[in-house]
Formats: structure tokens, sequence, C-alpha cells
């Protein structure tokens, strides 16, 4: 196995053009100097010491010591050893809330954002647990597949809008159920489902649908987002407020949280409920409530152990280095003799 521990820095390598670029005008701007002294031919007679061969290869030896000193910094590593260690932990399915209710305004910035602001935090706090995403308005969507794949969640966590469901309501219900099927075992342990919404369900039994699910092991907690008083729902045409929105009759529709529901449906669900708030989204308490579930075998992790090898490319940048120090720009009787470059001796 091998790996570049800071791989970033091989972008130096781009520079490599440049510096050939920049040794090439030296030598056309030294060609032209002697130009202006007088006939190039008899200067050159005049200085017959002056090895253009040496030049080139101190040049040589200056870029290769470049390339293994940026080698050396990215640092190549080697695994040694490969450990395989177990993963304890439960799977967490999260049913979200993506109906235009969401968008309101009475939890800042809005009660979508503050959920999945929430839910970003609890993915950071997990690790050995495998996580899936639900959304619903009036169906619901499977997101996301559980997996311990945490970039992976955060990504499609940061897709989530209102306008991916075209059919509107709060189906919470049909979030249930999905989520009792998504989770393919027949384990009655180990599982849990974190319903995030506003409450306000027209679509089915949610209630009856917690009760068959607490049944299959499955334990649900709600987190209730918005006011029980009531709050316009936003309009947005290209991203920019145009108002609220209104009923048939023009007047201005208010979006309650129902409580009683997201209480009744914990309750059949074995879970906690939770208000969020502006100060407080309720994270902590259901976080608290996971931890203290029993875990169980979900896999396993690949731990590899790396030895560093830079200190071999530093090394040599170093060897090369001192070989340039030595190398004089004057011809030598042994430089005469080595011939590197294929002189023609006249």
């Amino acid at each position: 196995m091998y790996r570049l521990e800071n791989g970033i820095y091989l972008y130096a390598l781009l520079a490599l053009p440049l510096m050939i670029i920049l040794y090439g005008m030296m030598i056309k701007w030294k060609r032209k100097a002697i130009g202006r002294m007088g006939d190039r031919f008899l200067i050159e007679r005049l200085f017959p010491e002056v090895s253009k061969d040496k030049i080139l290869a101190k040049f040589i030896l200056i870029t290769l010591a470049f390339v293994m000193l940026v080698l050396g910094i990215a640092n190549p590593q080697i695994g040694t050893r490969l450990e395989t260690v177990k993963r304890n932990g439960i799977e967490i399915m999260i049913a979200l809330d993506v109906s235009n209710s969401m968008r309101a305004q009475d939890i800042m910035p809005s009660r979508l954002e503050r959920s999945k602001q929430a839910i970003y935090r609890l993915i950071e706090k997990l690790d050995n647990d495998r996580i899936g995403i639900i959304v619903f308005a009036g169906r619901a969507y499977v997101q996301l597949p559980l997996t311990t794949d945490m970039g992976a969640a955060k990504l499609f966590l940061s897709n989530i809008n209102t306008e991916m469901i075209p059919a509107q309501g709060t189906a919470i219900g049909d979030a249930i159920e999905l989520a009792t099927k998504s989770f393919g075992t027949k384990d009655k342990k180990h599982k849990a489902l974190i319903i995030i919404t506003d409450g306000e369900n027209h679509e089915d039994d949610a209630i009856n649908a917690a009760k068959k699910a607490s049944e299959e092991g499955l334990i649900i907690h709600t987190i209730g987002m918005g006011s029980p008083a009531g709050t316009p729902i936003p309009l947005f045409k290209n991203n920019v407020s145009a108002g609220f929105r209104k009923d048939e009759s023009g007047n201005t529709i208010l979006t309650k949280l129902d409580e009683q529901t997201l209480i009744q449906i914990a309750a059949a669900g074995k879970g906690e409920y939770i208000r969020a708030t502006n100060s407080d989204d309720g994270l902590k308490l259901i976080i608290d409530q996971i931890a203290k579930m029993e875990k169980k075998n979900i896999g396993t992790k690949e731990f590899a152990d790396y030895v560093d090898r830079f200190q071999y490319f530093l090394f040599a940048a170093l060897l090369l280095l001192v070989a340039e120090f030595f190398i004089t720009e004057r011809k030598s009787k042994w430089w005469i003799k080595m011939n590197l470059f294929g002189e023609v001796k006249k």
C-alpha cells in the first residue's frame, strides 16, 4: 500500500516549466550580452575554460533537487500492515419534513434550515453508526440509504430543499412505514428513527404507523419545528421574497406546530418528543437517548499502519545540492575526460 500524506504539495511541480523557461531566457540573454561585446566565437576562444555543459549540469542538478524536495514534503508513505476493527453501533434513520410549511421562519433562519443544521451536528457526533435520510411531504422518499459514509450523508443533506417533492402535505405515517422497510432486517433492536417536522399531518394515520414500527423494535423520536401560535409561510420567486402564501379567499395561511400529534407519535414509538426553539434544537437529549441504546456489530473498519519515506527524498535533494555546489563553471581535465555531453574536441 502506498499513499502521499501531503499530496497537495505536488502542485509545486507545476513550477518546473517556468524554471526551464527562465533558464532558457538566461542563456539567451548571456549570448546577446557576449554578442554586444564583439565576435562571439572570438570571445569564447579568449575564455576557453568556461564550460556550457557544466552550466547545464548545474541547472539539471538544481531541478532534480527541487523535485526531490517537493516529493519529500509530500511525504510518500508505505503501508506495513492492515488491521481490521469491528464497528459496534446502531442504525439511525432521519425523516425530514420538506413541505412548504418548513419554510416558515418562526425558527431562524427557517424551520428547514435549522433542521438541516441539527442533522449536520448529529452526523458530526456519529462514528461507528449507520445513518440514512428520508424526506417527506405529501409522500416519502429515501434520500440516502443507511450508510457508514458520513461524508456522503453531509453531501446529500446539503441538497435537501422544499422543491424536491412536488406532492405537498405532511405524510408522517408514510415516512415511518418507509423507514421500517429501509432497515431491511428482522432485528428488533439497535435501530432508531428521528422525525423532524412541524407535525401538521393530514395525510395518514401516523400514530398507528408508529405503533406498528415499535412492534418491529424501532424507537421513534420526534422533534417539533415551529410555534403552536402559528406563522405565515414565505413565498419566494427566483430566491427573492414575494410575500406570504394565501388561501383561495386571499387570507394569509398560518402554519402551526402540532405538538399533540408529535407527542403521541413519540409515545407510540417509545421515544422522546422535543420541541425545538431558536436557542435549542433539542438534539442533545435525543443524542443522549440514542447513546444509551444497545449496540450491535454493523461491519468492520480497516486501518493501515504507514511508515514515512520523506527522509530518502530529502537526503537525495541534499546530495544533489552538494554536488551542484562543487561543480564550477570552468572546465577541468577530469570533466574533459568524462565528456558527458559528447563535446567535439578541436
